[in-house]
Order: structure tokens, then C-alpha cells, then sequence
């Protein structure tokens, strides 16, 4: 880990902080992560494939972990995160790069893709697929207490989180998206009371992750993670090049689910990849299922995760 350095890029207004490992001269893989994480979540697949002879680069988005906050948090947008990300690579001289993207990374990777196709080598997310226009309506099949439902609604969920420091909102969540179920509060009850405060973390994250975490969280805050992604889904982030209803990835894409990911009980998500319709969107996509793997498969099992990334790397390297 101490040789992961960090840097402070300033574009568009703000001081974004990157961490960054490898040669200046290899190919270069940005890291996106999703919520509740920030460039930590990345930790062991940034130093495979820097070993491996890549450039890692792994930015906190604006108003996560140690980058700052935007004056007015609750107007940050998708777009935002998507110009913030060609920002910095313009700034760090990268003309051409991978993409991996986790959780809701996932839709900043496949935006930035689609405005960028001439800069992306490949694709690779982790989690969520690419999602076409108006997936997310199906959600409204969920019931009220669904999370993301909780989340969107301005103030809820600012004050189920004020109850408990930084590092306790991140441990439940961390316990709540470890497991295969959609998370789903009763009328009467908030989405942090689903996690018992006795259950332990999952075995493959540490005390000393959490910690990790909970410092970076202990800056930013959580108004900005809010807005971004939870309050910011019906936002249509399209390419100029591409009809909005019809967007097309073409480039080398990969997909990595964990089989027990609760990703896959969302209304008509399973149908969706494993029908192939998927493909209609990114023609060449590969989806690889790994047994026993949850939302954060990545930090669950490196290895596998750091061989598909790289076998995927090798293979498209620019």
C-alpha cells in the first residue's frame, strides 16, 4: 500500500485527490468506485496491475474521500463526475485508457466511454452492468422502504446516518450490500436499523479497512453521495455522437458479477444479462459469474477478480 502514491489534481473549480501507482509511460487503467467507497476499495487491484506493467489511477470523486466538496453538493450531477474523470486524464497527459468501473462507477465508466470512445482501450465493470435509458423505472415495482427509495427522498436519509459517526454508516452498509437480498426497510423503520449492530463485517474486510474508510468519510460527508448516485438516476447522460435512445458501447467490454450479488433480484436485471439484451447496448460484452461472490467481489476474492482484470488488460492492450 505505501507504494500507492497521491496526488491533488485542480480541475474544473476543485482540488480532486488521485491515488496513483506505475510508470508514467505504461498503459494507463483508471479506477471508479461506487458508494459507500471511495479509492481505497481498489487497493488490491491497483498494485496487480501496476505489477503487471499498467498505470493505476484511482480518483475520489468531487465530495468523496479527500477531494473537496463542491459549493453546492446537492446540484453535482453524473455529467459532473464524467467531465471531472476526462478532466484529470487530460490533466495527467492520458490520450487513451481502461476503464473499470464498480457499483455506480459502473454508469460513470459506460458515460465516459460514450463520449470518449477515441480515449477508451476496454471497459471493465463490476456489479452493475451497462443500464439503457430508463432501467431504473422498473424500481418503481420495489416497495416504499427500498433503499435507493429512502436515499432519494431529501432529508431521510441525512437523518438515519446523523445518528451514528462516519464509520458506523459505512460498517452497515458494508454488512447490508455484502448480502444476496435487497435491502428493505419496514414502514416503521430506517434502512441503518436493518444491521444488527452485533453482526460482525464480512471476513474479508478488515477493522483496519473500516477505519480506512471511516477517515475518508469523516471529510467528505455524506451530501454529496447522496446527490450522486441516489439522487441523480432519472439524469440521461447520452453521447452527442449517439442517438439518446439508442446508446452503443462498441469497444472490448467485460462484465464481473458475483453469483450472490443483490444486484441481481432488481426487477428484471437477471432477465437482462443473461437474455443477452445487454448486448444490444455493448455488442462486445463478456460476463463472468463467480460462485459465492457478493457486491464487493473485488475485495472479496482479489485474486480471481485481479486475474479477470488482467487477463482482460493483456488482451487489449493498446
Amino acid at each position: 500500500m505505501e507504494q500507492i502514491k497521491h496526488t491533488y489534481v485542480e480541475v474544473n473549480g476543485l482540488k480532486l485527490h488521485v491515488a496513483e501507482i506505475g510508470s508514467d509511460s505504461s498503459p494507463a487503467v483508471v479506477f471508479l468506485h461506487g458508494f459507500p467507497e471511495i479509492w481505497y476499495t481498489w487497493r488490491h487491484q491497483m498494485i496487480a496491475v501496476a505489477n503487471a506493467g499498467f498505470r493505476a489511477i484511482a480518483p475520489d470523486y468531487r465530495g468523496y474521500g479527500l477531494s473537496d466538496i463542491p459549493q453546492q453538493p446537492d446540484k453535482t450531477s453524473f455529467a459532473d463526475l464524467v467531465n471531472d474523470t476526462a478532466s484529470i486524464l487530460d490533466y495527467l497527459g492520458i490520450s487513451k485508457v481502461f476503464v473499470i468501473g464498480k457499483d455506480f462507477g459502473a454508469m460513470v465508466g459506460y458515460a465516459f466511454s460514450l463520449f470518449h470512445q477515441e480515449k477508451v482501450a476496454g471497459v471493465i465493470t463490476l456489479g452493475v452492468p451497462f443500464m439503457p435509458p430508463g432501467f431504473f423505472k422498473s424500481h418503481q415495482a420495489l416497495p416504499e422502504g427500498f433503499y435507493m427509495k429512502r436515499w432519494k427522498e431529501p432529508g431521510r436519509a441525512e437523518a438515519d446516518f446523523g445518528r451514528f459517526d462516519k464509520k458506523t454508516v459505512v460498517r452497515n452498509v458494508y454488512i447490508m450490500f455484502s448480502k444476496s437480498e435487497i435491502p428493505i426497510a419496514g414502514e416503521n423503520q430506517e434502512i441503518m436499523d436493518l444491521v444488527d449492530p452485533s453482526a460482525p463485517l464480512p471476513s474479508w474486510f478488515t477493522e483496519e479497512d473500516l477505519s480506512a474508510y471511516g477517515d475518508l468519510y469523516q471529510k467528505s460527508g455524506f451530501q454529496t453521495p447522496l446527490q450522486v448516485p441516489y439522487r441523480s438516476f432519472a439524469e440521461n447522460v447520452g453521447s452527442p455522437q449517439q442517438g439518446v435512445d439508442d446508446p452503443k458501447v462498441e469497444g472490448p467490454a467485460l462484465l464481473i458479477m458475483g453469483e450472490e450479488d443483490y444486484v441481481f433480484k432488481f426487477p428484471g436485471m437477471e432477465e437482462y444479462l443473461k437474455s443477452g439484451e445487454v448486448k444490444k447496448y455493448v455488442p462486445n460484452l463478456d460476463i463472468v459469474y463467480l460462485p459465492q461472490g457478493c457486491h464487493f467481489v473485488h475485495e472479496q476474492f482479489p485474486d480471481q477478480v485481479n486475474q479477470l482484470v488482467l487477463d482482460f488488460l493483456t488482451r487489449n492492450k493498446y
